[in-house]
Order: structure tokens, then C-alpha cells, then sequence
């Protein structure tokens, strides 16, 4: 790939996360590349096309795959906590807010797949870690998908959240969260009876 054409799907993709795609403009992608409108349309076809070759590249797509949880310890407490962890550190708010921006029903059918990766390697991750841990008499014979989407639902939550309201939802700490997470997980919830 050509300088130009990567500045042009820069720009794009920076536009679509800060504006979505529908907001984006031809023109608006042209003026932050630094090129004019004929060179994108040399380039690239349309608004489309420049935003598919972007999701490919892994810099505008979330970096998660399945290997990137495979230092599990066996221990429950532990291993959740690396699971939500490694998911916070690499889903940046500035893709939280780029996946958003892909959403757009002109361009999701296209960019599904990719968005679609993150939880598919979260998901299928946990999925073996809990199987793992039956076989090692660690834990009860449970709905394993079931459970999965709880942990993942609670750190997809929390990530988007902060992305979306900073500070200003909550002082909890993505730490301080994920600590507490987990003890809920494993402990549940403290009653009185």
C-alpha cells in the first residue's frame, strides 16, 4: 500500500470514529489526508471501499485473538482477572468508538465479521478456559457459554462505558473493576438472611 492510500484510510478511520461513517464525508476524508477529492477517487472507489481496506488492517481493528489469553495460572480468581485485563488493555476507547462508527446499516453487513472477532475470541477463549478448569475438577459441570457471556458482558460493559463517559460515570478503577468482578464472580453477592 501506497503513503497516500494509507493516509487516506487514516483519515477515514479517524473520521468515522470521531463522526461515524454516515457524517463522513468524501471531502471531509480528502482535507485530512492532505490530498484532493480526485486522488481519493484514483485511489479508492468509494467511501466503502477505503473503509474495508481499513477494518483489515489490524491497527483499525481491536487486537484481540484467542492466544492472547493463554497464560491462564488454572486458578479461578486469577485467570479472570487476566482475562478482563488483557480485554481492557487492548479495546481502546478509540475502538470502542470506531466500532460504533462502523455500525452504520449502509456498512455494517461489510464490517460485521471484523467487529464481530473481538467477542468471538473472547468468548471462545473463555469458553475452553472453563472447560479447562472442569477437567482439572476445578469446577461443577455449568453452562459454560452462559457464563462466558456473563464475564464478557460485564467487561464489554464497563470497557464501552468508560470510552463513552470517561470519569464521568463512575470513579471506579478499570483495576479496582476487575477485582471486583471477579470476587463477585467466584463469591456472589454478600446477603443477610
Amino acid at each position: 500500500m501506497d503513503d497516500t492510500s494509507q493516509k487516506i484510510i487514516d483519515a477515514a478511520m479517524a473520521l468515522i470514529r470521531d463522526n461515524g461513517y454516515v457524517a463522513t464525508t468524501t471531502k471531509d476524508i480528502a482535507k485530512l489526508a492532505g490530498v484532493n477529492e480526485c486522488t481519493l477517487f484514483r485511489k479508492f472507489k468509494s467511501k466503502k471501499e477505503i473503509v474495508l481496506c481499513g477494518v483489515e488492517q489490524e491497527k483499525w481493528r481491536g487486537n484481540i485473538t484467542s492466544e492472547l489469553f493463554h497464560n491462564v495460572k488454572w486458578d479461578l480468581r486469577s485467570d479472570l482477572e487476566l482475562f478482563m485485563k488483557e480485554y481492557m488493555d487492548h479495546i481502546t476507547p478509540d475502538f470502542v468508538r470506531l466500532s460504533i462508527g462502523l455500525r452504520a446499516p449502509q456498512i455494517y453487513q461489510e464490517t460485521a465479521p471484523f467487529i464481530m472477532k473481538v467477542p468471538n475470541a473472547f468468548l471462545s477463549a473463555m469458553i475452553e478456559y472453563l472447560k479447562g478448569m472442569k477437567q482439572r475438577g476445578k469446577l461443577p459441570n455449568l453452562d459454560y457459554e452462559c457464563l462466558a457471556m456473563t464475564i464478557f458482558s460485564s467487561t464489554f460493559g464497563f470497557t464501552f462505558l468508560s470510552a463513552s463517559f470517561e470519569n464521568g460515570l463512575t470513579h471506579i478503577t478499570k483495576d479496582e473493576f476487575i477485582k471486583q468482578t471477579a470476587a463477585t464472580l467466584i463469591e456472589g453477592i454478600p446477603h443477610f438472611k
